[in-house]
């Protein structure tokens, strides 16, 4: 999930609460196919272009059984139901045309992280990070931030979003204590590239990689200091994704091509590795039912794995998806939300009888 380009501002934009457009859209499903006992089913996301859009993070609000999906250059944040698949969409965020690798694409909404009653949408079309109602989809609060925003971390112990932002090797720091009215409230300088995520706030715990360094860190939320570093191995691509067992302080670090198991809790030390073929970036865990969520674009596979007590993934299911496919976040019972960015689509995978 490396940044695309960066501006330098440092301004507060608070918007009025100002009702965003949340018509339901077409959300059928536009295909279906049996994988291993499984149903995968495709959504198209309104406004996609033939060429596709840029997806990278995904959100997943339990409560209120919703998968917030930052829509890139359509200037949209879809918002799909999941009990019924109706997409509704908050609108008209900024977007804007980058370079990256000699093409050109449009950028806009790009991750988001659910907090007290809000969600909060990163978008690299202007800088910002804007509050959105979690339950009325109306927007709220922006704050234009320094760098351009890669992953959005809530921390509710401290009443703060956390954002990656691996073009100025830092973390900036967002006071939310108005909930609907985010505002910078500090940085956090690093030594490499963040990438990833993962909160215990349980502990006061944040965690993220250098993926530049092939380095994983684990920094105090109340201190904002690093107080461990240690060493993936994930090779020239470095690691990506992170997601945590509370109980058992078990880290998980997502590499291009496997996921790793860290000892949290004492050295870091790699406790167990599972493949999971090429392409993987972040990754999801339900707590409930031990049960990790790898989407790898390059094989076109999702892998389900289980992690046991000792800190050792077991996979249970792997799920053919799209070429290009990533990203999975799942819901309690289960089913996973895939970001299929070159189709222009999120793939539903429901588990098979027994997973």
């Amino acid at each position: 999930m490396r940044v695309l380009s960066g501006r330098v501002a440092l301004l507060v934009v608070i918007a009025a609460a100002s009702a965003a457009a949340s018509t339901p859209a077409p959300s059928a499903p536009v295909s279906s196919s049996a994988t291993a006992g499984s149903e995968l089913t495709a959504l198209s996301l309104p406004g996609a272009p033939p060429e596709g859009v840029v997806l990278d993070y995904l959100a997943v609000d339990r409560a209120r059984h919703r998968v917030w999906v930052p829509a890139g250059g359509t200037g949209d944040t879809d918002v799909i139901d999941t009990r019924t698949q109706e997409i509704r969409r908050v609108e008209k965020f900024p977007t804007t045309e980058v370079e990256r690798r000699g093409k050109k694409r449009m950028v806009g909404p790009s991750s988001a992280t659910v907090g007290d009653g809000v969600v909060y949408v990163g978008n690299r079309g202007d800088s910002s990070v804007c509050a959105v109602d979690a339950t009325a989809l109306t927007r709220g609060g922006c704050v234009t931030v320094p760098s351009m925003p890669d992953g959005l971390a809530f921390i509710a112990r401290t009443k703060e979003v956390w954002v990656t932002t691996p073009r100025d090797q830092s973390i900036l720091v967002l006071d939310v204590s108005n909930p609907a009215m985010p505002k910078l409230a500090g940085s956090i300088k690093l030594d490499g590239e963040p990438e990833g995520y993962a909160v215990d706030d349980g502990r006061g715990l944040f965690y993220t990689n250098l993926e530049d360094k092939d380095r994983t860190l684990r920094i105090d939320t109340s201190t904002r200091k690093v107080t461990a570093t240690w060493m993936p191995a994930c090779g020239e691509g470095g690691p990506k994704g992170l997601a945590i067992e509370t109980k058992g302080q078990l880290l998980m670090v997502a590499c291009p091509d496997h996921v790793e198991v860290l000892a949290a809790m004492t050295d870091g030390r790699i406790l167990s590795k599972l493949g999971t073929g090429e392409g993987v970036d972040n990754i999801d865990y339900l707590p409930g039912r031990r049960l990790l969520y790898a989407a790898a674009a390059g094989a076109a596979t999702l892998t389900v794995a289980r992690l046991d007590e000792p800190g050792a993934l077991k996979q249970v299911a792997a799920r053919a998806t799209s070429k290009g496919a990533r990203n999975a976040v799942a819901t309690d019972d289960g089913v996973a939300y895939v970001a299929d960015g070159p189709d222009g689509k999120i793939l539903v995978v429901r588990p098979a009888k027994g997973d």
